[in-house]
């Protein structure tokens, strides 16, 4: 059974735009591991934390390196949640997380399902 939907795009020079101007936003947005990604990969997980949350029912209080997006040795993206994310998922009934990352022509976005 599915139990939320979220999706997000982020355009990737406006995201690069944004980090320039604050780079400490990357500290608070990403895990030291997600950091060290290229901005688009970046972009895209910062829109699958974005889809996330809304396919969660967008509950104040998630905090954003609770939620990191990994990926396998194919390249498959995951989630590794902890914290007030994993909490939210656990409340809900969440069992498993799919989510589907894009970046092209400029635009970054992701998919996320909720299944309990």
């Amino acid at each position: 059974m599915i139990i939320g939907v979220g999706i997000d795009v982020c355009d990737v020079d406006r995201f690069a735009l944004t980090i320039a101007r604050r780079p400490g936003l990357v500290q608070r947005l990403f895990t030291p591991h997600e950091a060290e990604r290229p901005i688009a990969s970046q972009a895209a997980r910062f829109a699958a934390k974005e889809a996330l949350a809304k396919a969660l029912g967008a509950p104040a209080g998630l905090v954003w390196l609770d939620a990191e997006v990994i990926t396998d040795d194919d390249g498959k993206p995951s989630f590794k949640i902890i914290g007030t994310v994993a909490e939210r998922a656990w409340l809900l009934g969440v069992a498993t997380i799919h989510v589907s990352l894009s970046h092209d022509a400029g635009i970054a976005s992701a998919v996320v399902i909720c299944e309990a």
